[in-house]
């Protein structure tokens, strides 16, 4: 049998993205959202979903927003303002200026808000759009204070997840790392499915939304988002999934 893991990302970024996530899932494809605790909106993205059938992940953010924590004890990871250093300052920056502390401080800080949202664990957890490596350790101090199933960075093509489980990952939208002009979404689907094997499984990093201010404002990611969703509801994706009989991965079944 074939089989594919679709997850979306960002619930909680803005409204717009909640709106096309829960779409991406109530008439979609879709059966497992990464959720951002610290936004304003994410509250109402859960509110969305809670009568969904799926995985909710935590999608730890420390790159939007403002953080759980007061600015003042995790300056390492906070603007003048008190929100959280934009990815493009991570990106541009030579050294990793994230200080361990403080971002384990934070981590855990939004893993019990996900906690007090959800009113259980995540079923995944991991990072958001930053690869830095105190980022990572401070993900897997958490996650194993916590016992919490930790997935990696999406580099390289074996992710091992949990005890017996690999993922070939495909980040949607990009293309060495840079936003890919000529993305579609469907022919990538239809080939993660197509050359997926017994041994792993095919990780779909998406992140369906439409666009509204807020993302146009403070995202690089745009047009790939809507394209994602129409690719996630689209009656003829729907019927080759269910035609071919293609298994829908979700984490909570993987071992």
């Amino acid at each position: 049998m074939k089989k594919i893991l679709i997850r979306a990302d960002d619930l909680g970024y803005s409204r717009s993205v909640n709106f096309r996530i829960f779409d991406s899932v109530h008439n979609g494809i879709v059966n497992n959202v990464g959720v951002m605790v610290n936004m304003p909106s994410t509250r109402m993205g859960l509110d969305l979903l809670k009568n969904e059938d799926i995985d909710l992940g935590m999608h730890t953010n420390i790159s939007n927003g403002k953080p759980v924590l007061l600015a003042k004890d995790i300056p390492s990871l906070v603007d003048k303002e008190g929100n959280f250093k934009r990815s493009k300052v991570y990106r541009h920056s030579k050294k990793d200026f994230v200080i361990l502390s403080e971002t384990v401080a934070e981590v855990d800080a939004q893993y019990h808000l996900f906690l007090k949202l959800v009113g259980r664990q995540p079923d995944y957890f991991e990072g958001h759009a930053v690869m830095s490596e105190n980022f990572r350790k401070a993900l897997q101090i958490v996650a194993e204070r916590y016992h919490l199933p930790f997935l990696d960075f999406p580099i390289g093509n074996n992710i091992k997840f949990k005890q017996h489980t690999y993922f070939s990952p495909y980040l949607g939208g990009y293309k060495d790392g840079k936003i890919d002009e000529n993305y579609d979404p469907e022919n990538a689907l239809l080939n993660l499915i197509k050359y997926s094997e017994d041994g792993t499984t095919p990780m779909y990093i998406s992140h369906a939304g439409c666009l509204d201010y807020y993302l146009i404002t403070h995202s690089s990611l745009t047009i790939p988002r809507v394209k994602e969703a129409q690719t996630f509801t689209s009656s003829r994706i729907k019927e080759f999934i269910t035609d071919n009989n293609i298994h829908l991965v979700r984490y909570s079944e993987c071992l």
